[in-house]
């Protein structure tokens, strides 16, 4: 193993976990490309920056195929059988045409009842303790991520306390056995769901993905068909229950931002999209791997499946696209951001983790105008690991007062 490293990540402890903009601005300063050793062991090629990280996202060099990575490197796969995170065209180009016929943005806007409903009926939940306190993770943000995509995969059934722990131990955990064993009971619990689902097709996203069929017959093998569940799953709670409680961290954060907002409610969508740009819930992007020799950003990179990570906590701090990049600022123009990727592995779920984001936060501000953080910022838990970014519990306070009527 190498040992000429700009920085080994696993060593940085957890004021990087809190804060790792500094040192990736650090990195970034010295150029756009860097050799790191990530938290699993495995060295890799970083990318930051805006220009050098999007112009990487489209490098049809870098391979997404668990085929193409050097077996010397110490990592476990991610995910579940083939999925469009583990697929370059032409067969990622099959995949997402078969799947963006079933989840479009259709079934997406009829789910927009659902989740103010369920977000309704969480934030009644919280408002009755009687102490006036919460974690708004376990009180909204993961119950209304999970509950969402559980009912447009139409899996109400799931395990959702096992189903987590495997989920962040596949994607944070250090320990490549942890993580290999996460992604096997996970493999094992989809094999089964899916086959189940076989036999009691319904109306849901997961069995419209089973019986789908392109003009010319092809449709979903059964591995693709696990993968695709994996995919829609643990990226479909995952992000959107980090996006949310970080987005309100954000705001909590930065009073005048809340108070802005709150004055004008119609500033939801672009502070949402201010969230996204700020603290995303993707911190570097899934696996890349050479397969030829390359040059990233003036820096030449071998070939033969070298890891490359691409940082889109940084390139959507840098101050060369966005000005004074460490303000909040949801009156920013919106765009432009890489939250959700670029190219064609940009996010297929990005319409749903906005509409479950705007109305979390539209009813939590309209139902708690005395909302506070309920711990010091230096304090609170974020998730390890270079992949989901955003803080594991986020201890809210407010006054208690009587409800007059209950948002819908």
């Amino acid at each position: 193993m190498r040992t000429d490293v700009a920085a080994d990540f696993g060593a940085l402890g957890e004021e990087f976990l809190r804060n790792p903009h500094p040192v990736y601005a650090g990195l970034r300063a010295r150029g756009p490309v860097h050799r790191v050793r990530v938290p699993e062991g495995a060295e890799a090629w970083l990318v930051v920056g805006h220009e050098a990280c999007r112009s990487a996202l489209t490098d049809p060099t870098l391979s997404k195929s668990w085929r193409d990575a050097s077996p010397a490197l110490p990592l476990a796969r991610l995910s579940a059988g083939e999925n469009l995170l583990s697929s370059n065209p032409p067969d990622h180009t099959r995949l997402r045409r078969l799947v963006a016929k079933e989840f479009t943005p259709r079934r997406v806007e009829a789910l927009a009842p659902r989740v103010r409903a369920l977000t309704g009926e969480l934030l009644d939940a919280m408002l009755a303790r009687p102490d006036g306190r919460a974690d708004l993770v376990e009180a909204l943000s993961f119950p209304l991520a999970m509950g969402i995509i559980c009912e447009l995969l139409g899996v109400p059934s799931l395990d959702r306390t096992a189903f987590r722990e495997w989920a962040e131990q596949a994607l944070s955990s250090p320990d490549r056995e942890t993580r290999a064993a996460a992604t096997a009971a996970m493999t094992d619990y989809l094999v089964a769901m899916v086959d189940e689902m076989r036999h009691r097709p319904g109306d849901d996203l997961m069995s419209a993905l089973i019986r789908t069929t392109d003009e010319d017959g092809d449709r979903l093998s059964p591995e693709e068909l696990i993968g695709m569940a994996w995919l829609l799953l643990v990226t479909g709670f995952e992000t959107t229950v980090h996006l949310i409680a970080a987005g309100v961290l954000a705001l909590l954060r930065h009073p005048d931002q809340l108070g802005a907002l709150r004055a004008d409610p119609s500033l939801v969508d672009n502070a949402v999209e201010e969230m996204l740009r700020y603290d995303g819930p993707v911190e570097t992007t899934t696996y890349r791997f050479t397969t030829e020799p390359l040059e990233l950003g003036g820096t030449p990179v071998p070939g033969g499946g070298e890891l490359v990570l691409i940082a889109l906590a940084d390139a959507d701090r840098d101050p060369a696209r966005f000005p004074d990049p460490d303000r909040f600022d949801i009156r920013r123009p919106a765009g432009g951001h890489l939250a959700f990727g670029h190219g064609i592995h940009y996010c297929l779920g990005a319409p749903l983790a906005r509409l479950q984001t705007r109305t979390a936060v539209t009813a939590l501000l309209d139902r708690c105008p005395t909302l506070a953080l309920d711990a010091l910022p230096s304090a609170l838990p974020w998730r390890t690991g270079l992949l989901i970014r955003g803080p594991r519990r986020l201890p809210v306070r407010w006054l208690r007062r009587t409800p007059t009527t209950t948002w819908r």
